[in-house]
């Protein structure tokens, strides 16, 4: 584009051209295509727009005197600012160009994170039709180069100390789940607790309930109704309900928030909300913060594609454990042999467990967590303390762990607390010592040959 320098004005002169001061152009929907359920390669190709990025990115480097507009956000406040004066001014037209350099950066960024899973997963695809089928399974193939694009949401006061800043980012091809219809402002921990009680409510197919506190589950539930599943995972742990943030998978009613009554909240999650439910919030809770779903998203299609981890000088990437139960693949290892019913418990055992932090053991009578040990740095304490939240309730309960027993004296500590049955991955070198024992303790005891790690 010319620039205002007497060449360029002369040359502009002698060809007639009138000089350019304002570019709208609007880019064709890649992004928008390219998330489609089964587009065609070729279809996406199609949506790679050449001419318009060129246009917006000479327009925004010619910001002196050229207004670029790339959102049709925009539109309005230009218009206005046209309709009151001669000219956009510098400092509106520099933060224009910033957000066509953005725009552009970001439709490359797509481009180049999409082709790079198109080409890297089909060569994956051709080159290791020999894998395992927990591999094969997968759909996601990680990019050689990640390219990372998010937009500031919401500043927040502090991150998980005040000394700490805190913003939360919105990934720019993402919709972000979540809105708020009352309660104070979200805090860095709250938001990082309700994803968490999101992950696990969300996990079930039936009404659910999960009770949170600092990333930990303290209650996991599911029912014939929302009533019933929150006072099981309520029951779970009293004490540690308090100042939680809980998630249900289902419309929270006004019979639901009338059980909850005083129990202090930080976060209350759900799809939707009853007029009546949200009116008692309102008055009986007004610094609860009330989230539900993004009304153009069900809650099935918040799916994470990639979990992402800040590391120094780097970071983790790696897919979501979003494997369901599968009782196909179990293996019973004990003499003596589980019921239809002590199955259908250990289901929800081991779907339960799945959420809990590292060690993980999870106490369960029928679909509701009794004890839950977490976050230690050997098993043997994980069971301890399940058991001391589940007291009696551990007699006959179902014990799941995230991963393999290393010694037997794990098992023995369960038995004496009176369990029932055992459900883990196996895998250990000592399986056949840790079988013996349970055997000898006549327990039932489960492999299901997948881990379950939460770190």
């Amino acid at each position: 584009m010319a620039r205002n320098t007497e060449s360029h004005l002369k040359e502009l002169a002698d060809h007639h051209i009138t000089p350019i001061s304002l570019v709208v152009c609007n880019l064709y929907p890649f992004v928008e295509v390219s998330q489609k359920p089964n587009v065609d390669f070729q279809s996406v190709i199609e949506e790679i727009d050449i001419g318009g990025v060129t246009l917006l990115r000479a327009a925004a480097k010619n910001h002196e005197r050229v207004t670029v507009l790339c959102e049709p956000t925009d539109y309005a406040s230009v218009l206005d600012t046209l309709t009151h004066n001669v000219s956009v001014s510098l400092e509106l037209r520099k933060k224009l160009a910033l957000k066509a350099f953005r725009h552009t950066a970001n439709y490359d960024a797509s481009i180049s994170n999409w082709f790079s899973s198109a080409i890297e997963s089909s060569s994956s695809s051709s080159s290791s039709s020999s894998a395992s089928s927990s591999t094969s399974s997968q759909t996601i193939v990680l990019p050689k180069q990640l390219d990372l694009h998010a937009t500031q949401l919401q500043e927040l006061r502090y991150g998980e100390n005040p000394h700490q800043q805190g913003v939360l980012y919105r990934w720019n091809s993402d919709e972000y789940p979540f809105t708020q219809l009352h309660g104070k402002e979200l805090s860095y921990n709250n938001i990082l607790d309700l994803d968490a009680a999101y992950d696990v409510a969300f996990d079930f197919e039936e009404p659910a309930c999960a009770i949170i506190k600092h990333l930990t589950p303290c209650g996991i539930a599911t029912g014939a109704d929302i009533v019933e599943a929150y006072k099981k995972a309520f029951e779970s742990d009293t004490v540690s309900a308090f100042g939680s943030i809980i998630a249900i998978n289902r419309t929270v009613t006004l019979h639901l928030v009338e059980t909850i009554g005083q129990l202090f909240l930080e976060v209350l999650i759900a799809p939707d909300y009853d007029a009546d439910a949200l009116k008692w919030l309102e008055t009986k809770k007004k610094n609860c913060r009330v989230m539900k779903m993004t009304g153009s998203m069900k809650p099935t299609e918040v799916t994470q594609s990639v979990v992402i981890r800040s590391v120094h000088g780097g970071l983790l990437v790696q897919t979501p454990d979003n494997t369901k139960v599968d009782r196909t693949k179990w293996k019973v290892v004990t003499e003596k042999q589980p019921d239809e019913k002590m199955l259908k418990d250990m289901e929800f055992a081991w779907a339960a467990v799945k959420n809990v932090k590292s060690n993980a053991i999870v106490f369960t009578q029928g679909t509701a967590t009794v004890g839950i040990g977490c976050g230690q740095p050997n098993r043997l304490d994980s069971v301890r303390n399940a058991a001391a939240h589940a007291g009696d309730k551990a007699k006959g309960a179902m014990c799941s762990s995230d991963a393999f027993f290393p010694f037997p004296d794990g098992v023995e500590a369960a038995a004496s607390h009176g369990i029932a049955a055992i459900i883990q991955p196996g895998g250990s070198i000592r399986d056949d010592a840790v079988i013996e024992v349970a055997n000898k303790l006549g327990l039932v005891m489960v492999f299901t040959g997948e881990r379950h790690f939460k770190h």
